[in-house]
């Protein structure tokens, strides 16, 4: 029993690690791809960055939901928005406080308002279609073609795209299947072994583990006192992780929503974005003491599920 524990904890370790090595060869050659075609720097962050970061998730949600269940993919995705505003945004503040951009509250934060209010929506009678999945995608079309739009012809940059990329963008993307499977594997036997249930190691362990490439960007820019990029990562991040994560994985598969999700999960998610969104508004910063409130509210919910 021990010993197998052992192994399941080796596991998750490795998967993590995994996760992380690959989303940041990811997204070095994914920003690079994508500004040696031309992209500005500030679309590059908000698309590209926001969604290779969430390639952990979608690794980690289509393959739980394709070969152990689609409740441990859906957990992962909500306890990741959780996690995302909670500890991610949290933990940024309180390394450094940080203003927060008008442009990101006025044209990004609607659309994760909007995204969060679909997910509820599409959830609420207990199932998520493999056209409420389409439902989905077409939203994340919508959304990155109006940030595509917005940003044609304002200034190209002068590198240019290199074979060096495209491996990076190779390399990454092999870290993540590599890294998920393993997380799922130790993830998923490591709490099992104590009687958990699938939606708790969904929102917990997975959730975690895949919201490390955001929590090490974010700590990352306030560090260097670039706290829009902080902002701007866990709002691209959320939004993608309902539109395209969820939004594939039930295009694969059909999505069944437990009543714990609908009745605790959803609104505590609706709860820390609301919450996160008001924060961000209330003078346009978000201060160390704020920090330190959606710190312990991520923590008393985690310490909840247990």
């Amino acid at each position: 029993m021990l010993s197998d524990q052992v192994v399941h904890a080796v596991l998750v370790l490795a998967g993590v690690a995994g996760l992380y090595l690959g989303a940041e060869a990811l997204v070095r050659g994914a920003v690079r791809l994508a500004l040696g075609i031309g992209l500005r720097a500030a679309v590059v962050g908000v698309t590209v960055v926001a969604f290779a970061t969430t390639t952990p998730e979608l690794f980690v949600a289509v393959l739980a939901g394709a070969g152990y269940s689609p409740a441990l993919g859906l957990g992962a995705v909500v306890g990741s928005n959780i996690a995302n505003v909670g500890l991610v945004l949290g933990v940024a503040a309180l390394v450094r406080p940080f203003a927060v951009d008008a442009e990101v509250l006025r044209r990004h934060v609607p659309f994760m308002l909007g995204a969060t209010a679909l997910l509820v929506v599409l959830a609420a009678d207990g199932r998520i279609t493999a056209v409420d999945g389409a439902v989905l995608v077409a939203a994340l079309a919508a959304f990155t073609l109006s940030l595509l739009l917005r940003s044609h012809g304002r200034g190209l940059s002068a590198r240019s795209a290199a074979p060096r990329d495209v491996l990076l963008v190779v390399v990454g993307l092999v870290f993540l299947l590599l890294g998920a499977r393993a997380l799922i594997e130790g993830g998923t036997g490591l709490l099992a072994g104590f009687g958990i249930a699938p939606r708790i190691v969904g929102l917990t362990v997975l959730a975690l583990g895949t919201s490390l490439p955001e929590l090490a960007t974010s700590v990352v820019s306030a560090r260097r006192d670039e706290g829009t990029v902080s902002v701007a990562n866990v709002v691209g991040s959320n939004i993608y992780n309902v539109l395209a994560v969820l939004g594939v994985l039930a295009l694969f598969v059909p999505v069944e929503v437990p009543a714990s999700v609908v009745t605790v999960d959803l609104p505590v998610l609706v709860a820390f974005t609301l919450g996160g969104v008001a924060l961000m508004v209330h003078r346009r910063d978000v201060s160390r003491l704020d920090g330190t409130l959606l710190l312990g509210g991520y923590v008393a919910f985690v310490a909840f599920l247990f």
